[in-house]
């Protein structure tokens, strides 16, 4: 009798090792599978911030803020980068709070009821401004020079400009 009870003991044991081995394999199993997918995730994940990276630093290239030939010559001027480079933007911003039809800087006239608005700005380096207007319906862009007079007077000279045609 005792070595029936050790016998089917020792099945019982037996089977409870074959199952916990088994049910620890398809963990593992499982595991592995998803330590893959996760790898493969992060590898797609670092190909996209790499390209991502690289696209804004394409973007970003002609603006004043990745120019350090442009700053520099601010700060060899005397002057505070940051504080000119805001002092360049409100002034053209500035210019929207105009009084009859004719913006100050925008060579067109609103043909809506709305006033041709400066919308964005970007400062190229330390000669040249590109910026777009809108009227809310009519869009165009102008490229502006701007200088710094002997009084430390911002001068603002459109150089070019268009206005896209509308299409109805």
């Amino acid at each position: 009798m005792k070595s029936r009870v050790f016998m089917y003991l020792f099945i019982f044991s037996a089977l409870l090792i074959i199952f916990q081995y088994v049910n620890s394999k398809s963990i593992i199993d499982k595991y592995e599978k998803d330590i893959s997918s996760y790898k493969a995730t992060m590898a797609e994940q670092k190909k996209t911030i790499a390209g991502l990276e690289e696209q804004n630093f394409e973007l970003n290239y002609f603006n004043i803020d990745r120019n350090d030939n442009a700053l520099d010559y601010f700060i060899t001027q005397g002057y505070n980068a940051d504080e000119l480079i805001a002092a360049i933007t409100e002034g053209l911003y500035n210019m929207n709070n105009y009084e009859g039809e004719e913006h100050p800087i925008v060579p067109f006239v609103s043909m809506t009821d709305s006033k041709l608005l400066i919308n964005k700005i970007r400062i190229l380096n330390h000669r040249w401004i590109v910026a777009n207007f809108t009227d809310g319906q009519h869009w165009g862009e102008i490229f502006v020079t701007y200088d710094i007079d002997e009084n430390h007077n911002l001068k603002y000279k459109l150089a070019e400009y268009f206005m896209y045609p509308k299409f109805d």
